[in-house]
């Protein structure tokens, strides 16, 4: 008996559920500032509870809701490497989300760290873009959390370079590569 094979084509469908597609349109303005005011409510009550004192603004930018908390000693809520921050900027976008049932995209900053650290990683990703021009190599940089990790490839697209991102987190890195 002859050895027959079948061949079949077979089609990869991706199917997008509602939920993912709510998760990448974006929120409106109303409901941005919702976020905000949910999360100084939380913020409010954390700082109430340690007993310290601090000023929270809040603002809507690049298409979510942006919160700094200002004034007093605040040095020991961002950490020595913003871990701290990070942290607390992750417990208040669960807050956000338990009371929305939304997840939430905002961002924390406090005593100026994350404002600070713009500056600096823009500054770094200046400096390193031209040296990619310079040398026509391909630059790999310290790793970095996905914040930091933004900042460099916004930098770096501005400047009219590729960037990427490469690794695993903790110890995810960018890469920047000439024009």
């Amino acid at each position: 008996m002859p050895d027959v094979t079948e061949t079949a084509e077979v089609e990869t469908v991706e199917v997008e559920t509602t939920e993912e597609k709510a998760a990448k349109a974006p929120k409106s303005v109303a409901k941005l500032e919702e976020e905000g005011d949910i999360a100084a409510d939380y913020l409010e009550g954390l700082l109430d509870i340690a007993d310290l004192d601090g000023d929270i603004d809040i603002d809507v930018e690049n298409g979510r809701a942006s919160l700094a908390i200002v004034g007093g000693n605040l040095k020991h809520l961002v950490g020595g490497e913003g871990e701290v921050l990070d942290s607390i900027q992750e417990l208040t976008r669960l807050a956000v989300q338990t009371s929305t049932g939304d997840r939430s995209r905002l961002m924390l900053d406090i005593d100026g760290f994350r404002a600070g650290r713009r500056k600096e990683l823009t500054a770094l990703a200046e400096k390193m873009a031209e040296q990619a021009k310079t040398t026509g190599g391909s630059i790999k940089l310290d790793p970095m959390n996905a914040f930091e990790r933004k900042i460099i490839h916004d930098t770096i697209q501005t400047l009219g370079l590729t960037s990427e991102s490469d690794g695993e987190d903790p110890n995810r890195f960018v890469v920047i590569y000439p024009a």
